[in-house]
């Protein structure tokens, strides 16, 4: 069984490229945030609740956003996510898929 990503993001054109990009790397997409084994989630505000709530439940956490609010990267890192600006997380998205 392929393994399952969640992709938790309100931008509906990227959030088909990151369904391509999952694809791509033989994973599936899910929609039930208890049955995957990375969560892929857009920073904002309030966010980090969500991101503690994967974290304790041992999923990782890939969260993106602008590069400019420096503010909810720190915070998605202080919460257990890794926390990338938009530009990077396609590549960073790869390598989670390519850790066993």
């Amino acid at each position: 069984m392929p393994k399952r990503a969640f992709l938790g993001t309100h931008d509906l054109l990227f959030r088909s490229k990151l369904e391509g990009l999952v694809k791509a790397g033989g994973w599936e997409v899910t929609r039930d945030e208890a049955a995957c084994e990375v969560a892929v989630l857009e920073i904002e505000a309030g966010a980090t609740d969500r991101i503690r709530g994967f974290v304790a439940r041992g999923i990782p956490v890939l969260a993106y956003g602008s590069h400019v609010r420096a503010d909810l990267l720190r915070a998605a890192r202080e919460a257990g996510a890794t926390a990338v600006p938009n530009s990077e997380l396609e590549r960073k998205l790869r390598e989670l898929m390519q850790t066993p």
